[in-house]
């Protein structure tokens, strides 16, 4: 009895320094992944690159993330979690329904825009279908992924649910044109990124067109009031 009763916290100590160490290890891969993420993209981020940044086996990273896909979400959701807090501070001094959602798309787009990784990796996962996520990545993952997506939308749906109730805004789904707004904003920052708009000069003759990230941010923004006082 006593024995182990001594022994029972030296085992907790011995579990708590093992957590501390793993949860250490992963962030120091999430670290090193994002950095080359933001230095190279996503599409140009190997396994075997963001092991040797940390200094470890490609295995051991396969000990700590369920494979490439869970890796990518968690990385993502770290870039969400700056999103909003730069959406969330673009309003703290702003009243006005329009001026809140200006500030807010605004803010979105310069992020993006300063971010283009996080738009690649946004993307990336948004072309898998739920089932196939979850086949992928673990239900801890799924719920830190689902609540740093939501914390961001968040900031806008409430924005615009006190807009409506001002009578300033027509929304009858305001959780549906936040998700509308997000989906559609990572698709324009993509076009800001290429930098190039497509149209028909004459029957079957394109054109090729400049497109600025002001002007993506213009009309991000513009679409986004519009639909607001408009109601969806």
């Amino acid at each position: 009895m006593t024995t182990a009763a001594h022994d029972t916290p030296r085992v907790d100590g011995r579990r708590t320094a093992a957590a501390a160490r793993r949860r250490q290890r992963e962030r120091e891969i999430l670290e090193a992944t994002r950095a080359l993420f933001d230095e190279r993209g996503v599409r140009d981020a190997q396994i075997e690159d963001i092991a040797q940044a940390v200094g470890i086996n490609r295995a051991i990273v396969y000990r700590h993330f369920t494979g490439k896909e869970e890796l990518f979400a968690l990385t993502l959701v770290g870039y969400l979690d700056e999103l909003r807090v730069a959406l969330t501070d673009s309003v703290e001094d702003l009243t006005g329904s329009d001026e809140r959602v200006r500030a807010t798309v605004g803010a979105f787009v310069d992020y993006g825009l300063a971010h283009p990784a996080f738009v690649d990796c946004a993307q990336a996962l948004m072309r898998r279908t739920g089932p196939e996520l979850l086949e992928e990545i673990s239900e801890g993952a799924m719920f830190r992924l689902g609540r740093a997506i939501s914390g961001c939308l968040a900031v806008l749906s409430e924005i615009l649910d006190e807009g409506v109730e001002r009578g300033d805004f027509k929304v009858t789904d305001t959780t549906l044109l936040a998700n509308q707004l997000y989906a559609s904003g990572l698709g324009a920052l993509q076009l800001a990124r290429v930098g190039m708009l497509v149209s028909e000069a004459a029957p079957g003759i394109p054109r090729i067109d400049r497109v600025s990230g002001e002007q993506v941010r213009t009309y991000l923004v513009t679409s986004a009031l519009a639909l607001a006082h408009q109601g969806v």
